[in-house]
């Protein structure tokens, strides 16, 4: 790996002139930059994050990498991120990664050539390259996190939210409860997996992994599932749901195949997207402050390459369960 002698020597400069051309290009000659950034470009040299205090000179951008634009919930937690980062005098750049690792490395190394000045990141992965240096990254992670001292995270207890939402139905004396999960990947599966186990525990129903079906946070895995659900030799009388675009999928393929919800088998859902009130019939959810996901991830991020932070916080939001029409007493089987 390239370090910035080799680029001094290559560039025939002195390091402390390559360290001001990166982080204070005004202080140096366009000649000696253009032999810099030459040198940097053949030696394939990344500054030290750290080193450099993470960036190089403001440029009041900050780079958010978005799993996909077209998830409803995202929209409005952008929305929260542009409201504060107008106010503090940001831009945005959005990146549409697709969850794909390589391309998210590409948005960091925006952060590491000084093109952006940090980076909110909204799936579990971290998109540096991490070195031997310690202090906190120019990120925030935030909605699905990915744990780590090196930067904060912003979040919600999942857990909780899906043992809540799975007690709403037990309290309607329902007792055999599916769970149509997202992508098995996803920290969110595992930890509304959890907290559905763990409502089923503390009323002393036993858990069926037979309940147990495969989703991907849209609407087709969820009308997949039901189809599945359908094919079972017992049907639950309810079904918990990863989130409401699965939930509102597994509704139209109930009713598809002649059910009626609630009366024959209720649905609830997770996030509580604006069509949620609006489907039919109005689902049952729990309600994340998306906007407020991406307020407070700007303004933590800000606060952070203004060194007011200097440990990586965890901030965990409050969630809301929202009952509605998708549930309602168990049937008589």
């Amino acid at each position: 790996m390239a370090t910035i002698r080799d680029v001094a020597e290559l560039a025939g400069v002195s390091v402390a002139s390559v360290s001001r051309a990166l982080q204070q290009p005004e202080r140096v000659s366009p000649k000696t930059r253009a032999k810099v950034m030459a040198a940097v470009a053949e030696t394939g040299y990344q500054p030290n994050l750290m080193a450099v205090k993470f960036r190089s000179g403001k440029t009041s951008n900050l780079v958010v990498l978005v799993p996909t634009v077209a998830n409803v919930f995202f929209a409005r937690v952008i929305s929260g991120m542009q409201s504060a980062a107008a106010e503090r005098g940001y831009a945005l750049l959005l990146g549409n990664t697709l969850g794909n690792a390589e391309l998210e490395a590409n948005y960091a190394k925006m952060v590491q050539t000084s093109q952006a000045d940090g980076l909110i990141q909204l799936r579990a992965h971290n998109p540096f390259e991490l070195d031997d240096s310690t202090g906190l990254l120019p990120m925030v992670n935030a909605c699905e996190v990915l744990e780590n001292d090196r930067f904060p995270v912003v979040t919600l207890d999942n857990r909780a939210a899906a043992k809540a939402i799975t007690q709403h139905l037990i309290d309607l004396n329902h007792r055999r409860i599916a769970i149509i999960k997202g992508p098995q990947q996803s920290p969110l599966t595992q930890t509304r997996l959890a907290g559905y186990r763990d409502a089923l525990a503390d009323a002393g129903i036993e858990f069926d992994e037979s309940l147990l079906f495969a989703g991907h946070f849209d609407l087709y895995s969820g009308r997949e599932a039901a189809e599945q659900i359908l094919a079972l030799p017992v049907r639950p009388t309810a079904v918990v749901c990863a989130n409401d675009e699965i939930a509102m999928g597994a509704i139209q393929g109930f009713k598809d195949a002649g059910l009626r919800i609630p009366e024959d088998i209720s649905v609830t859902g997770f996030d509580d997207i604006s069509f949620a009130e609006f489907c039919d019939p109005p689902l049952t959810t729990i309600a994340q402050p998306a906007e407020e996901f991406g307020r407070t991830s700007v303004n933590l991020l800000i606060d952070v390459l203004d060194n007011k932070v200097t440990k990586a916080p965890k901030v965990i939001l409050p969630f809301e369960l929202i009952t509605r029409a998708s549930t309602g007493p168990a049937p008589d089987q």
